[in-house]
């Protein structure tokens, strides 16, 4: 099970950490001390598993709740910790998996690793449309999420091509008034951007193109009508030059 701890206090965390060191089936794959860092852990990681301080420097571990059912589609389980007294448990109970107290207990974590295996994972979601639905709207706009909170809302019609940056493992969206191209969530797929509107299409496995600015196609390099008329780096792939050729009529 993928993990993150997440604790303002980095000896505590790091004790937690060497106690799930003796369940095999746990891996801590990120170990943050903010809610913001850890959000960006969430979205970037989509963990099984989250060990959650109720008191972060920067926002309140209900929020946190809140927030992280909306990036992992409600399948990473919750277990919060906290030196609170018991009476105010309940509160949490209703939206976390379950609650340890400080100091953390051996058996009462026996207890909650084994009815972490006992219920099984949801699966993973795969690609079906619940990004594509985060991204439009009914109106023809786009909601870019260009971080785990932060969005941008840009009309389709100003897109021209979606692009995907290796460097940092995502797809950028490549829009008309923007100086640089606008990064997506990582959780985005090709699948996702072309089914948002048929006048996309797949170039190459890099590059997702607005059908309503191509030109031509001149030495299997694409051609645009302005504003982005100076884009000469979009090239045509071997295996979907046939699928760019059957949208249109040969005359």
């Amino acid at each position: 099970m993928k993990t993150i701890i997440i604790d303002d206090n980095k000896q505590a965390a790091e004790k937690l950490k060497e106690k799930l060191g003796r369940y095999p089936e746990i891996e801590v794959v990120a170990i943050e001390h903010s809610g913001l860092d850890g959000l960006a852990s969430v979205s970037e990681f989509q963990p099984d598993l989250l060990f959650l301080d109720v008191q972060l420097p920067d926002i309140s571990g209900i929020d946190f709740l809140e927030r992280v059912d909306s990036f992992t589609y409600g399948r990473c389980r919750v277990v919060m910790y906290t030196a609170y007294d018991e009476f105010v448990l309940p509160a949490f109970r209703k939206k976390a998996f379950d609650v340890l107290l400080k100091p953390i207990d051996d058996k009462e974590l026996d207890i909650i690793m084994q009815r972490l295996t006992e219920q099984p994972l949801l699966p993973t979601l795969q690609s079906d449309g619940r990004d594509q639905e985060e991204m439009v709207s009914d109106y023809g706009k786009f909601l870019l999420y260009t971080n785990t909170i932060d969005f941008k809302l840009v009309d389709k019609r100003d897109i021209v091509l979606f692009q995907y940056n290796h460097e940092v493992r995502c797809w950028e969206a490549v829009v008309a008034g923007s100086k640089a191209p606008v990064r997506l969530k990582r959780t985005i797929k090709s699948t996702d951007l072309l089914g948002v509107d048929k006048q996309f299409m797949q170039v190459n496995q890099k590059f997702i193109i607005n059908m309503n600015y191509l030109i031509e196609v001149v030495d299997n390099v694409c051609h645009f009508y302005p504003p982005f008329d100076g884009i000469s780096y979009v090239k045509v792939g071997r295996l979907y030059r046939k699928k760019l050729v059957e949208r249109f009529y040969c005359l």
